[in-house]
Parts: C-alpha cells; sequence; structure tokens
C-alpha cells in the first residue's frame, strides 16, 4: 500500500507565501517550506520539481489573489486603493510580481493577463475602449512607483503621503479621462 500524501501543492504554495512575507526571498528554501508543512524536504519534490518552480508558483498565487481584489472593484480610484493597500500587506508578493528582480523566476504571462482584467475593464470605462491598454499601463505605473516608494520609505520631505496618494490618483485618473 502506498504511503499517503501528507501535504499538498496548495498547502506548500501557502506556507512559501507566508514564508516569503517573514524571510523575504532569501530565506524562501525547499527545507524551510518542509517545515512549515510538516514533511521533510525530499518529500516536496514530489510536488514542486525546485526552487525556482515554488518562487513561479509563488508569485502566481500572488498576481491570482491580487487579480481577484482588482476585479470586484468599480472604480480606478477603488481598484488603486486595492492595489496599494495589497502592496501594504504584502510586500514581498508585491515586489515579487512587480519588481522581481534579475534571474528571479516568474509568473507564466496568462497569469499577468488574467490580474490585468480589472484594470483593462475600468480603464476602458474612463479612457474609452481604445485607449483601456495605454490608461491602464499609465495608472499601472504610477501606482506602482508609488508603492514601491512607500514601501521603501522613499518620501523623506515630510507632508501626508495619504494626500499625496488621493493627489497623485485623481490627477492620474482625470488625466486619463481626458486623454
Amino acid at each position: 500500500m502506498p504511503t499517503p500524501d501528507r501535504t499538498s501543492l496548495d498547502a506548500i504554495v501557502l506556507a512559501a507565501r507566508d514564508l516569503l512575507e517573514s524571510e523575504g526571498l532569501a530565506g524562501l528554501s525547499m527545507q524551510a517550506v518542509a517545515s512549515r508543512v510538516g514533511v521533510r524536504a525530499p518529500s516536496l519534490y514530489k510536488r514542486v520539481a525546485n526552487r525556482e518552480e515554488l518562487i513561479q508558483l509563488v508569485a502566481e498565487a500572488s498576481l491570482l489573489e491580487l487579480g481577484e481584489r482588482l476585479d470586484a472593484a468599480s472604480s480606478l480610484e477603488e481598484l488603486a486603493d486595492e492595489f496599494r493597500a495589497f502592496g501594504h500587506e504584502r510586500p514581498a508578493a508585491f515586489q515579487l510580481i512587480l519588481t522581481p528582480g534579475a534571474g528571479t523566476p516568474t509568473a507564466r504571462p496568462e497569469f499577468g493577463a488574467s490580474a490585468s482584467q480589472g484594470i483593462l475593464r475600468l480603464a476602458g470605462e474612463v479612457a474609452g475602449e481604445h485607449r483601456a491598454l495605454e490608461a491602464a499601463r499609465t495608472l499601472t505605473a504610477w501606482a506602482a512607483g508609488f508603492v514601491s516608494m512607500e514601501l521603501n520609505q522613499g518620501f523623506n520631505l515630510g507632508g501626508d503621503v495619504d494626500e499625496a496618494w488621493r493627489f497623485g490618483l485623481a490627477s492620474i485618473v482625470r488625466a486619463i479621462g481626458t486623454a
């Protein structure tokens, strides 16, 4: 009789996502994930080929989560606020999917395309279907840069960062609507 499986791919990815947030990408190892799910490291290889595939799976799961949150938004402002909240709640995942760095495994393109559906829909409503992609890219680039600066304590000149977010977001959305 074969030995029963003691973990699932979902449990492995969830443990890896938690480790990514607590230990960073450098601390995301097969051994650490195995310890979290209560198995020996060799057991993980029944489900995941190697660390690179594990990182890819974490990136894909993070994009799925982000996409679900963005799909629920009813306005570009609400969508951008969800994007920012995701960055603050899951900073390591945010970095992994938006600025992974050279040599870091990334999600397959279809996961990025799926996560982009909400912003493309809302951007099309504001800018028109013919400019939806350009509008979505403009808002994403601004929001990703803003959130990255926040996460890296890049706003050092004083002032209210939340007010700057609201000002910038309103300005971008207004500009997208008049382009």
